[in-house]
Parts: C-alpha cells; sequence; structure tokens
C-alpha cells in the first residue's frame, strides 16, 4: 500500500501520522450514530444542544486528527497558497512541532482522565450515555479504545517532524520548506 509522504519522511512516521485520523474515525461514527437515534446506546434526555455538541466535537476531532498528515506532507512545510494571509509562507518546524506536542500532552492528560473515570465507576449512574448489554459495550469499546493510540502517534510523527525539519539531512538544510524548482533547472 502506498502511503502518501515527502521522500525523506521514514515510513514508520508516515504511518503513524496516516493512522491518526483511522484511529478517530470510529469513535466519531459512534457519536454520529447516537445522535441520529440508532441503538449504540441509551441517551436519557436527547436534546438539541447535545446532538449538536456531538456532531462539533467529531469534526472538530477529526479535523484535528487530519492535521497530523501536515506532520509528513508539504503543507506541513509551506502553508498552502489559497490560506489566506499564511498561503506560501514556510511552516515554522518549532511551532508546528509545539502545536503537536501540546496536542498530544492534552491527549495523553484526558486519556488518562477517561481511563480513571472508567476504571473508578464515577458517575456510572449520572444522567447522560449510558452503553446497555453486551453488544453495546463491546461496539461503545471498539470504537473508543483506538483513541488511546492518538497520543502516542501523533507524538511519534511530531518527532519525527521536527528531527527531519531541524537536521541537515544529505547536504539539504530541512530547516528551509521544500521549494518546486525553478525552470532553468529543468533543462
Amino acid at each position: 500500500m502506498k502511503i502518501k509522504a515527502l521522500p525523506d519522511v521514514p515510513r514508520w512516521a508516515a504511518l503513524a501520522a496516516h493512522a491518526v485520523p483511522l484511529i478517530v474515525l470510529p469513535s466519531g461514527i459512534w457519536r454520529i450514530a447516537l445522535t441520529l437515534g440508532l441503538p449504540v446506546a441509551t441517551v436519557d434526555d436527547p436534546s438539541f444542544a447535545l446532538n449538536t455538541f456531538q456532531i462539533v466535537l467529531t469534526v472538530v476531532a477529526e479535523l484535528l486528527a487530519f492535521l497530523t498528515l501536515g506532520l509528513v506532507r508539504s503543507w506541513g512545510e509551506v502553508f498552502p497558497r489559497r490560506l489566506p494571509l499564511l498561503g506560501g509562507k514556510a511552516v515554522s518546524p518549532r511551532g508546528a512541532t509545539a502545536a503537536a506536542l501540546g496536542g498530544a500532552l492534552g491527549l495523553f492528560a484526558l486519556t488518562g482522565w477517561f481511563t480513571y473515570v472508567a476504571v473508578a465507576g464515577i458517575d456510572a449512574t449520572a444522567a447522560g450515555t449510558h452503553t446497555q448489554g453486551l453488544v453495546q459495550n463491546v461496539l461503545f469499546y471498539a470504537c473508543y479504545l483506538p483513541l488511546i493510540a492518538w497520543a502516542p502517534l501523533l507524538t511519534t510523527a511530531a518527532i519525527a517532524y521536527y528531527r527531519r525539519r531541524t537536521a541537515p539531512a544529505g547536504g539539504r538544510s530541512t530547516s528551509a520548506p521544500l521549494a518546486a524548482p525553478d525552470a532553468s533547472s529543468c533543462v
């Protein structure tokens, strides 16, 4: 299987970056199914606000996961021209790495908190969304357990990105963005 990435990106980093949007997707599908009223769980009080929150959370999570691909693609080195104000400018390796590692730190914290809440059984009887029965529990865990890998995969991709962009490799300083060759050098 061909993974799209820049030529100097290690295969393991490209695989890590491409895995992130895929591992986030099942939880989003679960939330959308819940919003649509499918029997993936029982909702005590389905409200417009809850449904809106679930859809917004799904979209935001998938967009943030998708940004991980910037760590292995050209738009992670130079902002796409179609972006207002930033288009065509170089992406700061330190800024992109700090943002990615900050996101990973937040994900590690959330993973730790939600693991603690689940193991401790905190708010298990509170109003909200509850799974009932074996099928709903298995489906819930199948959709949400992959999220445990998000923070480590993002960290891995961010470290590879930083190393690639700041260390010289093959005589080329990788802190400079990749530039398209000019017409005279193609002759």
